[in-house]
């Protein structure tokens, strides 16, 4: 059956033919109703990274559009994350920026600032790009200085990921969303006695800035307060001696095995090796995880007031600035986020669909139950979650690195948490100021 020329915002039917009855001063031409100007066809240049099967899902959706709008075709680039970013910098130096992106939040504020961005403020109040059934603090995290500045292509959120399968012959009670670091560091200690230090409890994640961010979170405190750190010495000695009170416990491994669940390696998570019980990562991440072990992996929030949490774009879609057709920029955005046959064809490559309504339909065409565990639980998540901070600023990546140093630095009593605290502050600051 051909697409049909309809598509939806969630349940309610709306037409996709793009309504271009535009002038667009640097073309110079008027836009018809199929995209094609007086010039002839629309030709959007578009960009992202990711493997084959991201470039294979999203050519399809692609496709889907230009049946139903022949006036619009893409030129499209994409090549893995290395590299990425330095390529997207030359371009938009140059003012030739492809006229639609994906970033994420380690760079959206760096592109905003730069003005390379186009501003979908005007677009979401006139409801042109409906972000009607995103969760809210979704929508906000698109946001910088009152604008909406980019729009989340898929989402996800931190997740807890535990071996079910071990927590039952150990009879152990599983985690639940909502509880405390304290309670969870009690539990972990339990698994490590009960195995006999065979399977340590859960992974150390002083150096996982999520973790940081949702416990100052449950402190009425954040990450970052505009171009600075939001927190003090006191509170980060603090989150280090909480893990090195867990480590004195033995409720977490080895300095040398969490080091090495450092790195983010899918394949070196603690709970996939057998060397704890818990991993700490996005919960999307599930179904990855779980190819690595014959164990039964699940997940729930990390600990504390699942109300720290919110909606965080996987990455986002942005609009060049300098686009010449930035209305038909906006069309393809909101068919991409929106529309529920692109929702099927993209499925959960990026993430979990924005759109709520769209993930619903999507969960019911999912193969994997893993992926349909991690959308259920982000379903589930939607109804607690808190408001979203602003988008990390320009420097996070590098606050990252200096976390991770730091915190791997107390691991290994090269520091005391004081020290490492002080030092990452230092540097942290000088970073974001530079």
């Amino acid at each position: 059956m051909p697409p049909s020329t309809t598509s939806t915002r969630g349940a309610f039917p709306r037409t996709l033919a793009v309504v271009l009855a535009v002038t667009i001063a640097a073309a110079g031409c008027g836009v018809g109703t199929t995209g094609e100007t007086d010039d002839g066809p629309v030709e959007l240049s578009i960009f992202w990274w990711g493997a084959e099967r991201r470039a294979e899902l999203t050519q399809q959706a692609l496709d889907v559009y230009s049946t139903r709008n022949p006036g619009v075709r893409f030129k499209v680039t994409w090549q893995g994350y290395s590299g990425y970013y330095d390529k997207l910098s030359s371009q938009a130096a140059a003012g030739n920026a492809p006229d639609l992106f994906q970033i994420d939040d380690n760079y959206l504020t760096e592109y905003a600032e730069r003005d390379v961005v186009l501003d979908l403020t005007g677009y979401v109040d006139s409801d042109e790009l409906d972000l009607s059934q995103f969760p809210n603090s979704l929508v906000q995290y698109g946001q910088l200085g009152g604008r909406t500045v980019a729009v989340a292509a898929a989402a996800n959120t931190p997740g807890m990921i535990y071996n079910k399968t071990l927590v039952d012959e150990l009879g152990v009670a599983e985690p639940t969303i909502g509880m405390s670091y304290d309670e969870l560091i009690d539990w972990a200690s339990e698994i490590t006695v009960r195995t006999e230090g065979e399977v340590a409890g859960t992974m150390d994640p002083s150096g996982d800035y999520k973790a940081l961010w949702l416990w100052l979170r449950s402190q009425d405190m954040e990450l970052y307060r505009g171009r600075q750190m939001g927190f003090g010495t006191a509170e980060l000695t603090a989150w280090f001696e909480l893990w090195q009170r867990a480590r004195e416990r033995d409720a977490t491994p080895s300095v040398a095995v969490i080091a090495a669940a450092n790195s983010g390696d899918v394949t070196q998570q603690l709970v996939v090796t057998g060397a704890a019980a818990t991993s700490f990562m996005w919960s999307n991440q599930l179904a990855e995880l779980q190819k690595h072990t014959s164990d039964d992996l699940r997940v729930v929030s990390y600990p504390g007031d699942p109300s720290g949490q919110w909606a965080r774009a996987s990455m986002y879609w942005a609009g060049f600035r300098g686009t010449r057709h930035p209305q038909v920029v906006v069309d393809v955005i909101d068919f991409l986020v929106n529309d529920p046959q692109a929702g099927r064809v993209l499925g959960t490559e990026r993430g979990l669909s924005s759109n709520l309504e769209v993930r619903e339909a999507v969960q019911t065409t999912l193969a994997d139950e893993k992926m349909k565990v991690s959308v259920a639980f982000e379903q589930e998540m939607a109804e607690l979650y808190g408001s979203a901070p602003v988008p990390p600023p320009r420097g996070h990546v590098r606050i990252r690195a200096l976390l991770i140093t730091a915190a791997e630095s107390v691991q290994a009593g090269q520091a005391t948490p004081r020290q490492a605290a002080e030092e990452f502050l230092a540097q942290a600051n000088a970073a974001l100021a530079g």
